[in-house]
């Protein structure tokens, strides 16, 4: 099965101008929670998520209205064509860590957005070993690898002050 049969392929979109109030409400409008970013050719530059907008109108001291896209996407993208077998886009979205993935064609632009709500309404019970479809084991085994939490890097331990040493 290749991504293109699961994607949705009438994404909304928004662009580094926008701001996070303008991006909030199409979010809203368009009952979404990700926007790809694309710029004039519509190559995506980057993925705004409505936790994006949340982290930053409350870490920043600026109405959202004035707060412009491109101030807070990271400008990496995970994507894939849609001619992607749906299994390596699912390796690629446990490996991320990301609930979506933007579907570009050859030059960058655009494709559509594939979504893990747009893989659990395809999932099927499995039918036999050699199934080509979605099955609930695939869309488990996927949100199990983005529930596991992000390992951080552990701090460099430095030597302890000796008993009686002078800090200075």
């Amino acid at each position: 099965m290749e991504v293109k049969e699961v994607m949705t392929s009438e994404a909304c979109t928004c662009t580094p101008e926008t701001n996070l109030a303008a991006a909030a409400m199409l979010m809203w409008e368009h009952d979404c929670g990700v926007l790809p970013v694309v710029d004039d050719a519509r190559k995506v530059v980057g993925i705004i998520t409505d936790r994006d907008i949340c982290m930053a109108a409350a870490m920043r001291p600026l109405p959202m209205s004035e707060i412009t896209v491109k101030e807070v996407i990271s400008g990496q993208v995970h994507s894939c064509t849609p001619e992607t077998d749906i299994r390596e886009a699912l390796k690629t979205i446990q490996r991320e860590k990301v609930h979506r993935l933007a579907i570009v064609g050859t030059e960058g632009e655009l494709q559509g957005v594939l979504s893990m709500n747009d893989i659990a309404l395809e999932a099927k019970e499995a039918s036999g070993k050699k199934a080509n479809g979605l099955s609930y084991k695939d869309v488990v085994e996927t949100y199990k690898a983005l529930c596991e939490h992000r390992t951080l890097p552990q701090p460099v331990e430095t030597e302890p002050l000796q008993q009686g040493a002078a800090a200075g």
